[in-house]
């Protein structure tokens, strides 16, 4: 469901969130799942600064947002056909990690070159892929090891003061939000469920 219908987002808020990422700093933002730290996937600087700021190992990869399923093909060797199907039947959430991603900082693969990316249903996330050009990190708004935050008041000081623009849409939404579901694919379309 596109959480984003039920309450308009503020232009200037958006332009802000853009220039941020635009500029190599990092944002806290709503996602379609949970509140998210954000920055430009294709920048190696503000990757590592994500994961400074999340207290986490490098070796674990990061999730990347999409604006539509068109850009698959420009970030990987050879997208597996059953992606599409995958990405328009999905009814909730759904992060796939694929097979020889390409065009994003190598902070945000695995050692195998495979990526997570989700194509979020939600208007925000979207407009802010459409605008930056590029895809944008998302990862959940926590210290590595701490509870995700369910919604905006649950995340910490830490997090919020530790980026360079907090998102003021959706601050007052209290519904607590769900991570993704995440599955991988490989290259001949073979999936295997990682987290249900």
């Amino acid at each position: 469901m596109d959480r984003s219908v039920e309450q308009r987002y503020d232009a200037q808020d958006l332009e802000k969130a853009v220039k941020t990422v635009l500029e190599g700093g990092l944002i806290l933002y709503p996602t379609d799942t949970i509140w998210g730290i954000g920055c430009d996937a294709t920048n190696d600087i503000a990757v590592s600064k994500v994961f400074e700021l999340k207290r986490r190992a490098d070796s674990k990869a990061l999730i990347t947002l999409m604006e539509h399923s068109g850009w698959l093909e420009r970030y990987m060797l050879e997208v597996p056909e059953i992606a599409y199907d995958l990405v328009e039947l999905a009814t909730e959430p759904l992060t796939i990690i694929y097979p020889n991603v390409t065009g994003v900082s190598a902070l945000l693969k695995a050692e195998d070159g495979s990526a997570g990316i989700r194509i979020p249903d939600d208007a925000f996330c979207k407009a802010l892929c459409n605008k930056i050009k590029r895809p944008l990190v998302s990862t959940s708004a926590n210290i590595s090891g701490e509870s995700a935050p369910r919604n905006f008041e649950e995340i910490s000081e830490e997090i919020k003061s530790g980026v360079d623009y907090v998102v003021s849409f959706r601050q007052q939404d209290r519904n607590p939000a769900m991570a993704s579901k995440i599955i991988k694919l490989d290259v001949e379309g073979s999936i295997k469920i990682i987290r249900g």
